[in-house]
């Protein structure tokens, strides 16, 4: 919410003064481009590119911040200063990159890659519904169909490369694999109250079906006298 907002202040800004402020995005391999590291995120050429991000941003970033609540402030920190930097190592010079885009192309494949890399069953639904809803940007990082339409392919790149390293390196921390298991202390006791109650399960102590006892002559008797 507060990138979002942040996002809405920056252009209703420009709006009201009559500015422009896209001279400050990531101009790649200039020194004035390094500054675009820290406002990319922030500034957009129009409303509507502007509202193509805030939504992917808010759903994007809810299933962050449930999911890996404890990874959640350190993964969308450096998705949003390392996308910034990779953007400004492999864009063309004569090009300036603005936009939120590459910080949801992040969001989206850390989600993505992490829940299938860790195994957790919520986890891998989260990335299936990441699927379903954003598979389709993966066109955008493809330079012959996004460029036609002036769209920062290295920006989106960049994202999903930060994003999917993030899943691998931080794999082990957060939430994890379910693993069953059975608890060894309830069969003990289990074992015990069995004993206690004369249920044995020993073999040794069991007696064959066949060794059945020989009556003795008193016995005898007393059922001959029963029946007679």
């Amino acid at each position: 919410m507060l990138i979002v907002t942040i996002m809405w202040l920056v252009k209703l800004i420009e709006v009201s003064f009559g500015i422009d402020l896209g001279r400050w995005g990531v101009t790649p391999h200039t020194s004035q481009g390094l500054i675009g590291i820290l406002t990319l995120p922030f500034l957009h050429g129009n409303w509507e590119h502007l509202l193509s991000n805030t939504v992917p941003i808010l759903v994007l970033g809810t299933a962050l911040y449930y999911c890996y609540p404890s990874l959640a402030n350190r993964v969308l920190l450096i998705i949003y200063l390392g996308s910034g930097l990779l953007t400004w190592c492999i864009g063309l010079p004569e090009s300036t990159h603005i936009g939120a885009s590459a910080l949801v192309y992040g969001l989206n494949l850390f989600l993505i890659f992490s829940g299938f890399i860790r195994g957790n069953k919520m986890l891998i639904v989260i990335s299936l519904i990441m699927v379903f809803l954003y598979g389709s940007f993966i066109w955008g990082m493809i330079p012959s169909l996004a460029i036609p339409q002036n769209i920062s392919w290295e920006g989106h790149l960049s994202g999903a490369i930060i994003g999917v390293l993030l899943a691998f390196f931080l794999r082990k921390e957060g939430p994890q694999k379910e693993v069953f298991h059975w608890d060894e202390e309830d069969e003990e006791d289990d074992a015990s109250a069995d004993t206690a109650s004369g249920d044995s399960t020993d073999p040794a102590s069991e007696k064959p079906y066949w060794d059945v006892p020989t009556p003795s002559d008193e016995e005898l008797t007393v059922r001959y006298r029963f029946r007679h």
